[in-house]
């Protein structure tokens, strides 16, 4: 059948990209459905640090409005630019990507304070595709079948879609500062003369089963002078042919659906 079809095909998703786009339509359905509110996701300072609502501080990041363009809109690129990245720069570092993720959501939680923002989902999708914008510089990209740039000018196509569609260009602006720290960090300065690595994945990381594809990815499990787990991520920069020149396939069937 065409579900069994469609649900043999999403298990073929990387883990992390898996697990994260599925949250999100979970959570969004759970409150189209009047299950949750929207009033029991968004992050609460008070709530959490006097109330102990520690689940805020990860339920912000998984709704993204009630269905319409704006959620299918956000749900295209974040499973698109969130799978490209797993199995692009993070291939067979499943620690390092999560890693990544934590880094990004607790930055955007701490700048976010300053400006008041109670969902940053979009934030962290900014966030992917500024990281894959720059990791793939040569890529480009076919937008909605209007344009087409190179890669790097992604994200703020991305943020002037945000500004036609009413949404606060805060919360992009933020996704982008946070995904330009991650790669100045992880990619810029451990190449300037004098720069080390900065970021490194906890060993917890790598030891954690769901984490460990490999008995390659951690370097207690190899005797190598630098470990997989904490390898350049710059080493695969370009992701894979069938990923490329794409983007207008499924966000120009949304666009003429919801015109």
């Amino acid at each position: 059948m065409a579900w069994q079809g469609m649900a043999a095909e999403f298990l073929q998703v990387p883990a992390v990209t898996r697990a994260y786009t599925a949250a999100c339509v979970l959570t969004t359905a759970a409150v189209q459905l009047e299950i949750l509110s929207p009033f029991q996701l968004y992050f609460n300072p008070h709530l959490v640090f006097q109330k102990f609502q520690v689940w805020r501080l990860f339920t912000n990041f998984l709704f993204f409005g009630p269905m319409g363009f704006s959620f299918f809109f956000n749900m295209l690129f974040v499973f698109r630019y969130c799978r490209m990245l797993e199995e692009g720069s993070f291939r067979g570092r499943t620690a390092d990507f999560v890693f990544m993720f934590l880094f990004g959501g607790v930055l955007m939680i701490l700048l976010g304070l300053l400006g008041s923002l109670f969902f940053l989902g979009q934030a962290l999708m900014a966030m992917l595709v500024y990281v894959w914008s720059r990791r793939s510089p040569q890529v480009r990209v076919n937008f909605f079948g209007l344009l087409t740039f190179q890669a790097p000018f992604l994200p703020w196509a991305i943020l002037g879609i945000s500004l036609l569609l009413g949404n606060s260009i805060l919360v992009d602006l933020l996704g982008i500062a946070v995904g330009h720290i991650y790669y100045f960090l992880e990619d810029v300065f451990p190449n300037q003369p004098g720069g080390k690595r900065l970021l490194l994945t906890p060993h917890f990381f790598c030891f954690w089963t769901p984490l460990r594809r490999t008995p390659t990815t951690c370097p207690f499990l190899r005797s190598v002078q630098e470990p997989i787990c904490h390898r350049r991520s710059n080493q695969a920069t370009m992701e894979p042919p069938h990923f490329q020149d794409q983007l207008d396939l499924g966000s120009s069937l949304l666009f003429k659906i919801y015109q």
